[in-house]
């Protein structure tokens, strides 16, 4: 791992052989926590747009966002996905990336893939967790979600989506479609479950979810809440896909405050005021 260090047009930090992208809110006490964002499978810092720069200011916490190694303006995939990639995320890349930051209790708001990885992430007792936001995790593979990955997989080349996506990744865009479609897709990753890591979570936690979310149902949300060690409260949106955070950003938004004001106080973390609207 490297010092942060600022480039054109942006800071990168180099984490096990990768210069990541990423973006940072400090926090306005120097004892707040730190929230960690962890985007979507094809996701990045763009397509968070401004709601981590909102949640931060709103609750008093710091900020971290960053593009994992082939997202964004970080470097290239060094080789493609295997079944185990959000363990090595979690398990390996995490926690290089809190040492380098110097966090030490940080709150994980994953998003779908990045999800899964918070979850990884608390389960292995690595890091002091105060909280989780999920939005759209999975701890299992349905059927719904291979159904939706082939039928964009089929489609990548046909109209807009993939100029979209390059919007967001650039040179990337095509390895990153070709590793995450292809490892969704494979026949290793249909037995992938992270069921057995819930009991070792005792930490708060929001799960949203949407009802017509095209990746996943709300099995995902019940085995959660089923298997964490500790508690969790749900949040399940009408007419909100993928996701909840642009889809019905207003609603996931004063959620996710109310719900990391409360941890806070629970944990008697230091904050600025939590704004409401």
């Amino acid at each position: 791992m490297s010092a942060p260090v600022r480039k054109s047009g942006g800071a990168f930090v180099t984490i096990e052989g990768c210069s990541l992208e990423y973006e940072r809110y400090p926090a306005p006490s120097r004892n707040a926590p730190t929230i960690i964002f962890l985007h979507e499978g094809l996701g990045s810092i763009t397509r968070w747009r401004d709601f981590p720069a909102a949640v931060c200011a709103r609750t008093g916490f710091g900020g971290l966002v960053y593009n994992r190694c082939g997202y964004g303006a970080s470097d290239p995939l060094q080789a493609p996905f295997t079944p185990a990639f959000m363990h090595r995320e979690a398990l390996e890349v995490l926690p290089c990336l809190l040492t380098t930051f110097r966090i030490e209790r940080p709150v994980l708001f994953g998003h779908s893939d990045g999800a899964s990885i918070a979850l990884l992430h608390a389960a292995s007792g690595l890091s002091i967790v105060p909280a989780l936001v999920l939005e759209a995790p999975h701890v299992f593979v349905e059927d719904i979600t291979v159904s939706a990955i082939a039928q964009v997989k089929a489609s990548y080349h046909v109209g807009d989506f993939r100029a979209r996506l390059e919007r967001h990744h650039g040179a990337n865009v095509d390895p990153l479609f070709d590793a995450w479609a292809g490892v969704w897709l494979s026949d290793a990753f249909r037995s992938w479950n992270i069921e057995d890591a819930l009991p070792h979570i005792t930490c708060p936690v929001l799960a949203i979810q949407g009802t017509d979310d095209e990746y996943g149902t709300l099995r995902q949300l019940a085995a959660i809440q089923a298997g964490l060690g500790g508690s969790m409260k749900p949040l399940v949106l009408d007419a909100c896909r993928h996701s909840p955070h642009i889809d019905r950003r207003q609603v996931v938004e004063d959620a996710t405050v109310e719900f990391l004001s409360q941890v806070a106080d629970l944990h008697g973390l230091a904050t600025s005021s939590v704004t409401t609207r």
